[in-house]
């Protein structure tokens, strides 16, 4: 009913550094070339756990689009937007907190983990409850079809699917749906009505997953329907009533298989991370002093490459043949670990040197980053407020 789209965001946090670029914004690459996309910077999720330090997020969020555009977001083909300046992200927040049980907020995994994590953080606090809330808004508002999330973010796509799902069992409940409804059947033609017919009925009888897929297929294609009589038979199809808001789907990317310097985790937290755009100097002498197998002590001493966090590295980074020439020389003795660092430090060069080239002209003039954000914020609202009128109107807030 609705055109596909994808709808994914980041808290700014400030650069970037090479585990985002491997964990995210490689998939948002690819992702911007198969479907329209909307990428924000989720700067009000920012103040859930940095309410009393907001002075940080501006320079935050310029410098991460930055990131996103060296990375190789293209403002041509995906919408670049910030959170906070698309006010109907509030504006759905607070009207689905009116209908959306505690207990769902209470019972989100990375709820309870971030407490544990941040315990040096008062998050007594809504914002910081409410934070699933708020991003269910941030995607429900533009209908997306797809959210492409890690596994640890898939209870949240489930929330959002749920609250989707609530909503619209309460407030789409048009006068007389069902004749409205019946009325747009026959406006298929004789034929494609009697189909429309059958397929509803096996998939409400007999739960006929590939009849409502056909079922929607049809609709899809039926030029004769308007945008609402379609959305009307499509919330008789499922017998539901009218889709206000649309469950999105999950898109599971992979997790990043870039660690950090000392073997765990990329995080800047760690002090382990290389940097989007970071210089050659320092990506050079942060990679030659990371720590290696333990058991190599002198040059003349073999070592174990699965015990040493430059290996983790070459599997990023290196061909076949330069693994094989690692493994082989690290177990022999016959390299030393300077030189099995070196095609590393080779690589990861060569992939930040178009980034230094796509950042800088953003980097010489910010007007031409500030015209892109600009442009986005204003494609983006255009979609919320065309949700925002279906919403007020669903729930008597329209006043026409």
């Amino acid at each position: 009913m609705y055109p596909d789209r994808v709808v994914s965001g980041m808290r700014p946090t400030g650069s970037m550094h090479l585990g985002h670029y491997h964990g995210a914004l490689k998939n948002w690459i690819r992702l911007q070339a198969e479907q329209p996309c909307l990428f924000f910077v989720a700067d009000w999720h920012a103040l859930t756990t940095h309410y009393d330090d907001p002075a940080i997020i501006e320079k935050a969020t310029w410098d991460m689009l930055v990131d996103w555009l060296a990375a190789g977001i293209d403002p041509t083909q995906a919408t670049l937007f910030i959170q906070s300046r698309v006010p109907e992200h509030a504006e759905l927040h607070l009207l689905l907190s009116m209908a959306t049980p505690l207990g769902w907020l209470e019972r989100v995994p990375t709820y309870k983990d971030q407490i544990e994590n941040l315990a040096n953080r008062d998050l007594a606090t809504y914002g910081f409850l409410g934070y699933p809330l708020l991003q269910a808004a941030d995607v429900l508002i533009y209908r997306a079809s797809e959210v492409p999330v890690g596994e640890d973010q898939v209870p949240h796509v489930e929330m959002m699917r749920e609250i989707a799902r609530r909503f619209n069992h309460l407030y789409g409940k048009e006068p007389g749906f069902e004749q409205k409804a019946q009325d747009a059947v026959k406006k298929l033609g004789s034929k494609r009505a009697r189909l429309y017919a059958e397929l509803r009925t096996l998939y409400q009888q007999n739960g006929d997953d590939d009849a409502l897929e056909q079922a929607k297929a049809m609709l899809d294609e039926a030029g004769s329907l308007s945008m609402i009589d379609r959305e009307r038979l499509f919330g008789y199809l499922e017998g539901s009533r009218k889709l206000i808001l649309v469950e999105p789907q999950v898109r599971l990317t992979e997790a990043s298989r870039l660690p950090g310097l000392d073997g765990r985790k990329m995080s800047k937290s760690y002090g382990n991370a290389i940097g989007l755009r970071e210089d050659a100097k320092s990506v050079t002498h942060k990679i030659r002093t990371m720590p290696t197998d333990p058991a190599r002590v002198r040059r003349t001493d073999p070592g174990e490459p699965t015990r040493c966090p430059v290996w983790q590295l070459h599997q990023v980074y290196s061909d076949t043949p330069t693994q094989e020439w690692a493994q082989k020389g690290c177990r022999s003795a016959g390299i030393g670990c300077l030189e099995c660092k070196q095609p590393v430090i080779d690589a990861v060069l060569a992939e930040q040197e178009p980034m230094h080239e796509r950042a800088q002209p953003y980097l010489d003039d910010p007007s031409l980053l500030r015209a892109i954000v600009a442009d986005g914020n204003e494609t983006a609202r255009k979609l919320a407020q065309e949700t925002m009128r279906d919403v007020r109107e669903a729930m008597g807030l329209s006043y026409t």
